[in-house]
């Protein structure tokens, strides 16, 4: 077999608000290191970064790697022309992509990811630009949106291949299948700890790093994907973890790290713990950020302390209710009772409580006002901030087909509305006013935390 060359894209973001949250397209940039492992030419285009030459203002970014996305505003789809918000895309111009493409030599295929279902009108415009650019070059899709609504993306992506599930998985026979020849990218998916690490360098951007210390999740959450994305749980050597952030931090500066793991602490004792006593045993300076939500059941005095020595500065932990039923039906991660234990050990350990943010589902099916509201006066009175998210809908979940029942919109035809910002399953009777009272309880309780 030949060496090939391969373009990696990842798509604009096309959605009514979004914001850098240590945002990278890890998946694909692992791929791109055992593409290049096998002796491939590979390359990357990330949309959303604005791109070196833009001539629209930077947007302004955080002291800690995160921050705002280049932005403007684009006409909204029809689907969406009833919602009377700002729809815009995020990242560089199409016309800043087409001149990155067509400065480089045609590939023998472009691989595309996608992220959120609803986001898919970034996937099918960067599709039909690369279309553009190369008449004829195999497109090959895969990635959140392709895997969970696979019917949808084989009609409207453009894409000559969609794959769902984990790339590297499907990848070498889809590729051997579209360029003959095969294709094997030498890693056991069984055993993390077998790839190399991601081609951030490709991405020309080594400020925050991504890392993950293991893929998918033990519980199976009524409302959450990570069971339909990733094979079952698995997990790193928690020093081999420690080796992969050093590599990045006395090698290349980089300070900032983002797990992106759906289970950071599970098991924390053969886990977390012994990650944590390394990076302060080599005398790693770094500041950790958790945006994904942790489990607050696997917070102990210990972990806590070894938390804020270590440096986790931005933690993020999901309660979703304080309906104790509710707790129970959607998968039974968490009770009331830890999250007032783990609230208190953090504090105890030196965090602030508006160091501590606690996310909160809104909008899920049959979900009534007075819930939200004692989970944001629970959390607050716990010593801890609530932060409001609100509930998206996920084909294949096990909460999907009541989210069928509830919906306001088609979400069976149509990805847009699976949109977490149109509270797509918000009850009927709820008026937009009462919501916004809801998230102006959430504002003033956060005030309150924020000056203990």
């Amino acid at each position: 077999m030949g060496h090939r060359t391969f373009l990696l894209v990842n798509p604009w973001i096309a959605d009514f608000a979004a914001y850098d949250l240590w945002v990278r397209p890890l998946g694909l940039l692992t791929l791109a290191s055992l593409l290049r492992a096998a002796g491939h030419r590979v390359e990357l285009i990330d949309c959303l970064d604005g791109g070196g030459n833009e001539t629209r203002r930077p947007p302004k970014r955080g002291e800690w790697g995160q921050g705002k996305f280049f932005s403007e505003e684009i006409p909204r789809p029809e689907a969406l022309r009833p919602i009377r918000k700002r729809y815009r895309r995020y990242g560089m111009t199409p016309a800043r992509f087409r001149e990155r493409l067509v400065a480089r030599a045609r590939p023998d295929a472009v691989l595309v990811s996608s992220m959120m279902t609803y986001w898919y009108p970034g996937v099918t415009d960067a599709i039909r630009v690369i279309r553009g650019a190369w008449p004829g070059v195999a497109v090959i899709l895969g990635g959140n949106y392709a895997t969970l609504c696979e019917g949808h993306a084989r009609l409207a992506a453009g894409a000559d291949l969609v794959l769902t599930g984990e790339g590297e998985r499907v990848l070498p026979a889809a590729l051997a299948d579209l360029l003959g020849g095969s294709f094997d990218l030498d890693v056991d998916g069984g055993d993390l700890d077998s790839y190399p690490y991601p081609a951030l360098d490709l991405s020309g951007r080594l400020d925050a790093v991504p890392v993950l210390t293991s893929r998918g999740c033990p519980f199976r959450c009524t409302y959450c994907a990570s069971a339909l994305l990733n094979r079952g749980f698995r997990v790193r050597d928690p020093i081999r973890v420690v080796d992969e952030i050093e590599h990045w931090h006395r090698r290349h500066g980089t300070v900032d790290f983002a797990f992106y793991d759906d289970a950071l602490l599970v098991d924390a004792p053969r886990r977390a713990v012994p990650m944590l006593e390394e990076i302060l045993r080599r005398g790693l300076a770094c500041r950790f950020h958790c945006p994904n939500g942790l489990h607050v059941r696997d917070v102990s005095p210990r972990l806590a302390s070894l938390m804020f020595r270590a440096g986790f500065r931005t933690i993020r932990f999901g309660f979703e209710t304080a309906s104790a039923a509710r707790q129970k039906t959607t998968g039974g991660k968490v009770t009331t009772d830890e999250l007032r234990q783990a609230a208190a050990y953090l504090r105890e350990a030196g965090y602030a409580p508006r160091d501590i943010g606690v996310y909160l589902l809104c909008g899920l099916p049959g979900q009534q006002v007075c819930e939200v509201q004692c989970g944001i006066d629970l959390v607050a009175a716990s010593g801890a901030r609530p932060i409001l998210a609100e509930y998206s809908p996920i084909p294949g979940t096990p909460l999907w087909n009541e989210a069928l029942r509830h919906a306001r919109y088609d979400i069976a035809a149509e990805p847009l509305f699976h949109n977490n910002s149109l509270l797509p399953c918000l009850d009927r009777g709820i008026p937009p006013t009462e919501f916004q009272a809801l998230k102006n309880h959430a504002r003033v309780a956060c005030a309150d935390v924020a000056i203990r």
